[in-house]
């Protein structure tokens, strides 16, 4: 007998087994990649013009102003464009200048007795307004007002306050029995005279983003303090001041590298003087490229470069601290 061969019947909808997966279309397995490109595209599209202005205002300004601290520039060559390279020739120029030390002196001082008032101030100020009393907000509204003016309208304003002759300042002094102070003129007060400045028109700045971190804190970690026995003093620098830290830390930041570069309050009220007693290296830079007769370019970005510099140690120094510290 002849033996029937066996075919295995082909599986049916309906006795639950499963033959060989269809193959898909071509049209179906390109839809995924075609999506990824498109969500690929309109990121690029949404970053490109971000990027376009990264690189033509602040790219390319910073190369322009490191090869012109590299060559050692004059008017004629500025023009031209064939001027000579010279390596770190400027740089050495610029700190073996007899000005470079007490700029940088002046810089310190400016910089850090800026920040620790205008942080004291507005610090005090953001404890006083987050009890939100009755016209709070109308005040942290008029606090707001140096931050918004024009730094040339505050600037002159002060020139004009501090004035030794018909300045309100020294007419307040009289009616003390105090006798005028030259306060623009003299090498011992000009460098103060624009600190104080410069601390006021910062306030604002400290007190809006500190009174922001104040109000992230939780009130429930100030009714658990209560209940620990922390009150007055005890709360604020066990509770509130440690919970204001990443605040604090990025308020400083931002201080610090805004008062570095901090020229038109000083140039607008002493111009760096007299006998450069108020000069900063914001104020030299500028002096040395553009305020001589004979500018000297390269010099004036070498010292640039330098507060470029001191801005970036002191961003990177931010950085690794707040990653040994972790997330708040």
């Amino acid at each position: 007998m002849k033996h029937a061969t066996h075919t295995p019947a082909r599986p049916t909808a309906g006795d639950g087994r499963q033959g060989p997966p269809a193959r898909q279309s071509g049209g179906t397995r390109r839809r995924p990649t075609q999506r990824a490109w498109s969500a690929q595209l309109a990121a690029w599209a949404f970053l490109a013009p971000v990027a376009l202005y990264l690189i033509v205002f602040y790219a390319y300004p910073l190369y322009r102003n490191i090869e012109l601290s590299l060559r050692h520039y004059t008017v004629r060559s500025f023009v031209q464009g064939d001027a000579p390279f010279i390596g770190f020739g400027n740089y050495a120029k610029v700190i073996g200048d007899a000005t470079f030390g007490p700029a940088l002196w002046h810089t310190v001082v400016f910089t850090v007795v800026s920040l620790a008032f205008q942080f004291v101030i507005g610090l005090a100020l953001a404890l006083f307004f987050i009890r939100n009393f009755r016209l709070s907000a109308t005040l942290r509204a008029l606090f707001l007002v140096p931050w918004l003016l024009p730094l040339i309208v505050s600037s002159s304003t002060w020139s004009w306050m501090l004035n030794s002759d018909s300045g309100v300042v020294n007419a307040l002094l009289h009616t003390f029995g105090l006798g005028p102070v030259n306060w623009l003129t003299s090498p011992q007060w000009s460098l103060w005279s624009v600190i104080i400045a410069n601390i006021w028109i910062g306030i604002p700045f400290n007190l809006v983003v500190l009174y922001s971190g104040l109000q992230a804190i939780p009130t429930q970690v100030y009714e658990a303090a209560s209940l620990d026995g922390a009150v007055g003093w005890s709360r604020f620098w066990r509770v509130t001041l440690p919970l204001l830290r990443p605040v604090s830390a990025i308020t400083l930041l931002l201080g610090l590298v805004y008062t570095l570069k901090v020229f038109d309050i000083i140039w607008i009220m002493t111009k760096g003087g007299p006998s450069n007693s108020s000069t900063t290296l914001a104020t030299w830079s500028y002096r040395l490229g553009f305020g001589n007769l004979l500018p000297s370019f390269g010099p004036g970005a070498a010292v640039g470069n330098l507060l470029i510099l001191m801005a970036l140690i002191f961003g990177l120094i931010y950085i690794r601290v707040q990653k040994r510290q972790g997330p708040a």
